[in-house]
């Protein structure tokens, strides 16, 4: 599953949870495997040891500005962190193997090139405007920066285009019977 900043992905996620289906959310778990022995020497070789403070916790404010305005050193981060979560997803994945169907949620599941391993992709979009006002209502930021990371991503119509449903999220209970008609047919393809 996967949909730019603020389309309700992991809304979405958490219903999915709720509903007992295995749920890994790549932003989450990726914030726990940087903090990872081994990654953490990876990201302070790379970025500096002043990117951690005293106790060794990352700084993602100083590292988010480093990375979104530089595409090589998003592009060494990706490098470090990416096959990181990557192999703690198969490890995931292996500890769920007996369930039938299990979500992976993740927003740069393509730029990422993780759609590889999943059989299906649902992509989750919302209007503009929608995105910017869950964003702002949610995170401590401006619409300025916002609109910065919605333009650092794959567009809804290039996600769509790669993808095999989409779920189109203004309003939740709209949202919940779209999803349900995919579980029917993901069901079936089982």
């Amino acid at each position: 599953m996967t949909g730019g900043i603020g389309s309700g992905k992991t809304t979405l996620a958490q219903y999915l949870i709720a509903k007992g289906y295995p749920v890994y959310i790549s932003d989450l778990e990726a914030k726990r495997v940087m903090d990872f022995p081994e990654i953490v020497a990876q990201i302070a070789t790379s970025f500096g040891p002043e990117i951690y403070n005293a106790e060794r916790k990352l700084n993602r404010d100083q590292l988010a500005a480093v990375v979104f305005n530089n595409p090589e050193k998003l592009k060494q981060l990706n490098t470090i962190v990416h096959p990181a979560v990557k192999k703690h997803f198969e490890q995931w994945l292996i500890s769920h193997q007996r369930e039938p169907i299990v979500f992976k949620e993740a927003a740069i599941l393509f730029e990422s090139g993780s759609y590889k391993d999943c059989d299906a992709v649902i992509t989750v979009t919302a209007p503009l405007e929608l995105r910017i006002a869950r964003v702002l209502k949610r995170d401590q930021t401006t619409r300025e920066k916002i609109l910065q990371r919605i333009n650092n991503q794959l567009s809804d119509e290039e996600r769509a285009a790669r993808s095999q449903y989409v779920i189109q999220n203004e309003n939740f209970e709209e949202t919940k019977r779209q999803i349900e008609e995919i579980l029917i047919s993901l069901k079936k393809k089982q």
